[in-house]
């Protein structure tokens, strides 16, 4: 790994702290082949894999809040 993208103890440090106090974290699993599948849909929408679902989800509560 080239020297200038190397990320110090104390960065990593910082960005996890950042993280940890930011944002909630949810453990989600899919069937197997289905990571990749999402990855490609994500990629093909210009978006990371994480945003691709916080877009999802959001989407769907929306409707479903509407059906209400």
């Amino acid at each position: 790994m080239p020297e200038d993208n190397k990320v110090s103890k104390a960065q990593q440090k910082a960005v996890n702290k950042y993280v940890k106090k930011n944002y909630d974290r949810i453990n989600v699993t899919f069937p197997k082949g289905q990571k990749e599948i999402l990855r490609e849909h994500a990629k093909n929408q210009n978006e990371s894999v994480n945003a691709f679902i916080v877009r999802s989800v959001s989407e769907a509560m929306d409707r479903d809040s509407q059906k209400n």
